[in-house]
């Protein structure tokens, strides 16, 4: 019998690829996304520190409406306003695993927007 492989497995195989090649400093932290059902999670990581500079999600009091794509656009922009504040301009972007696509690139395009560059 074949069985379908695990969703979240491959992917997790997919983002430990990635951070192989990738890795964020005090100067260029790694903007990290985890997107799971129901919600959008997004970290500005120092990786030498080891240690998060700013965080956003869509369980945040100020983001509650629309739809999932509209709130990742919304922690987007609340990630790059709280990235600016600690004197954050350059990221490294990490999709973790995820394809670049909905609410992954609704997130990205909007911290772009808002004065983060990658």
């Amino acid at each position: 019998m074949i069985t379908k492989p695990d969703k979240n497995k491959t992917r997790q195989k997919r983002h430990v690829r990635v951070r192989n090649k990738i890795s964020g400093t005090a100067e260029c932290p790694r903007l990290n996304v985890f997107r799971s059902n129901t919600n959008i999670y997004a970290q500005l990581i120092d990786d030498v520190a080891g240690v998060t500079l700013a965080s956003a999600s869509s369980l945040d009091k100020t983001i509650s409406e629309g739809n999932k794509s509209e709130q990742a656009a919304a922690v987007g922009k609340l990630i790059a306003e709280r990235g600016t504040e600690k004197g954050v301009k350059a990221v490294v972007f990490d999709r973790g695993g995820y394809l670049y696509h909905g609410r992954v690139a609704a997130l990205a395009e909007a911290a772009r927007q808002n004065g983060l560059e990658f």
